[in-house]
């Protein structure tokens, strides 16, 4: 018998934004494979997660994914869904409102942040009490004039593939200290438990190193610097196979009567970021075109090129948004055009 140690992760009640929480349960197995069939319910204090009542503080941890936990020896990351004592979703259990069994949904999530120091709670490579060089140079740069962060972002990486996730990417971004990872996902309750994972992951990787990880969309204010976002690509099987111009349009449209409850899901603060400024579209408009990075729906031309099958990106999504939430609601949105 082996004892394995399970960090059990959760997303709390707190609202518009949850935080995770975690912990750690060792249990002895014998020839563990690492599924979650092998994984059973466990409970937490509901009441310190704004999840419950103290007269009836438990919440119900139910597993719904597991990966290898490459920091630990016989660790595993397992993803939970919270439920209420009578077996039902709790009502900050967004992954239970996804409509998409089959998988046919495929989303790709474009993770956008910043690396803060926690002495000065600036980007990194911005002085104290000032700002850097005009963002420019930042983007996909290379050497330490411009580049800050790249040991903590490349050993994300590593944990991140070694995990098992679908790790596709890494890039600087355009600000100062801002970077980005890209994950995909048949199945669109697979791409959010990457993206939590993920989001785990980094966030554990700078305890003790004087950093943390912004989430925040504009977490520079109203300056000029391009803020964070978390872009939407996603397909079905019509938009994969469809060869229609007309029914790309058809799609996009499909998203212009919604603009109000996409946006009051894509992540809070988002209206800092979507200006109409720094490739954004205004969170009061919507737009979509071909290769528009300034739209709020952009068709990739490589999905052009293709004949128009492929994909979608959906550009408006925040830094700090719940892939669950996203997800369900795009589907929703793009599941009854036939």
């Amino acid at each position: 018998m082996a004892k394995i140690k399970l960090e059990y992760i959760w997303l709390d009640g707190y609202y518009p934004t949850q935080n995770m929480r975690s912990k750690t349960k060792v249990e002895e197995h014998e020839n563990f494979k690492g599924t979650v069939e092998e994984l059973g319910l466990w409970s937490f204090d509901g009441s310190s997660t704004k999840q419950a009542s103290g007269g009836a503080s438990d919440c119900i941890l139910k597993p719904v994914a597991i990966y290898p936990d490459p920091t630990r020896r016989n660790g595993y990351l397992v993803m939970t869904e919270v439920m209420n004592a009578d077996g039902t979703p709790h009502i900050s259990n967004a992954r239970a409102t996804i409509e998409d069994d089959d998988n046919d949904f495929w989303f790709g999530f474009e993770q956008e942040y910043f690396i803060m120091n926690t002495s000065t709670e600036l980007p990194l490579g911005f002085p104290r009490g000032g700002y850097p060089a005009p963002q420019g140079m930042y983007y996909c740069s290379v050497g330490g004039k411009h580049t800050h962060g790249r040991d903590l972002v490349e050993e994300h990486a590593d944990l991140c593939i070694d995990a098992g996730l679908n790790f596709e990417g890494i890039n600087q971004e355009v600000a100062s200290g801002q970077w980005e990872y890209q994950l995909f996902a048949k199945g669109a309750k697979k791409a959010g438990d990457e993206i939590w994972i993920s989001r785990y992951l980094l966030d554990r990787l700078t305890e003790g190193k004087g950093m943390y990880i912004e989430y925040h969309p504009k977490p520079l204010g109203n300056t000029d610097w391009n803020g964070s976002g978390m872009h939407a690509n996603f397909s079905n099987t019509i938009l994969r196979t469809c060869g229609s111009k007309e029914k790309y349009a058809e799609i996009c449209e499909a998203f212009r009567p919604l603009v109000k409850e996409h946006i009051e899901v894509y992540g809070e603060h988002n209206e800092q970021r979507l200006t109409g400024d720094h490739e954004t579209a205004s969170i009061n408009d919507f737009s979509w075109g071909v290769s528009d990075r300034g739209a709020s729906i952009r068709i990739p031309i490589i999905a052009v090129e293709k004949g128009y099958k492929g994909w979608l990106e959906d550009r408006r999504p925040s830094s700090n948004g719940d892939p669950y939430k996203i997800a369900a609601r795009i589907i929703k949105t793009v599941k009854p055009v036939k």
